[in-house]
């Protein structure tokens, strides 16, 4: 396993097998993993590993993102919501009503 993800925090993988795990090809999944459910020291780490730019490019396509995370990544590459995919999707997505 690469050292960086065995730093990571253990909760983020809780349900797979991290010794499985690559960079690259598992690259989305990480990314969504920390962003969502991560402490500060995974971010640090994340953004040391990928970077700003990939870390924002990689986000843009995703289908679903937590809010808070959408909220985080938005502010942080001074990149408006509405270029998220995931914001995109979600407003064309009706909801069901609250009664």
């Amino acid at each position: 396993m690469n050292t960086i993800l065995s730093e990571l925090s253990p909760h983020l993988f809780w349900d797979i097998n991290r010794n499985t795990l690559e960079l690259e090809p598992d690259k989305k999944f990480i990314i969504k993993r920390v962003l969502e459910y991560g402490l500060w020291k995974d971010w640090i780490l994340l953004r040391k590993t990928y970077g700003i730019d990939t870390i924002t490019k990689t986000t843009q396509g995703f289908r679903e993102l937590d809010p808070r995370a959408l909220a985080f990544i938005s502010t942080l590459s001074d990149i408006p919501k509405e270029k998220f995919r995931c914001y995109t999707t979600k407003q064309s997505t009706p909801q069901h009503w609250n009664l």
